[in-house]
């Protein structure tokens, strides 16, 4: 964990995440009848769980938008949920202004194009080990686990050890 990413991380008040090959494989799966499943980790799950409790909001903005996203995000405590949105960095503008917060206040992880224009934008922007390698090339770092591997966990954690809450949510378990 470099410490250019730790430095960025420090300040950050507001965590977003992509869904499909972020908090998921990538995979989309389709049954018979139409309807839509997802596979979520949750190791990702109980990483944002920690990380909204050391007080960081968090968000997603998903291109795309299916039932079972927004009950993942209510399960997981998650503020603020937008789907069906394609312009990423339109939402963020609204969702900023709404928070009072700005750029350089704001995590994001992404894994494709679409993300990349907030990728760049923001004070923290990353990509998942699975992402497109012109979105890798551009993030200001890669966690090493996939999508829907534990991604989000280690984005998670890495804002809370930069921000010093990371030893104390463990200890909590032992």
């Amino acid at each position: 964990m470099s410490d250019d990413l730790l430095q960025r991380a420090k300040g950050i008040r507001l965590a977003v995440f992509d869904v499909d090959g972020v908090l998921t494989d990538g995979k989309l799966y389709f049954l018979v009848d139409g309807s839509e499943f997802k596979t979520f980790n949750t190791l990702d799950g109980h990483g944002i769980k920690m990380l909204i409790n050391s007080g960081v909001r968090t968000a997603i903005i998903s291109g795309r938008s299916t039932p079972v996203v927004e009950r993942r995000a209510r399960n997981l405590g998650i503020q603020h949920l937008y789907q069906g949105r394609e312009d990423k960095m339109a939402v963020l503008d609204e969702l900023l202004a709404e928070l009072g917060l700005d750029y350089q206040q704001v995590a994001y992880l992404g894994d494709d194009l679409p993300d990349l224009p907030v990728i760049r934008r923001v004070g923290l922007g990353m990509a998942v080990a699975s992402a497109d390698g012109f979105v890798r090339q551009h993030a200001h770092g890669t966690t090493q686990a996939r999508g829907g591997e534990g991604a989000a966990r280690e984005f998670c954690e890495l804002i809370m050890r930069a921000q010093g809450s990371l030893d104390a949510a463990q200890a909590a378990y032992l």
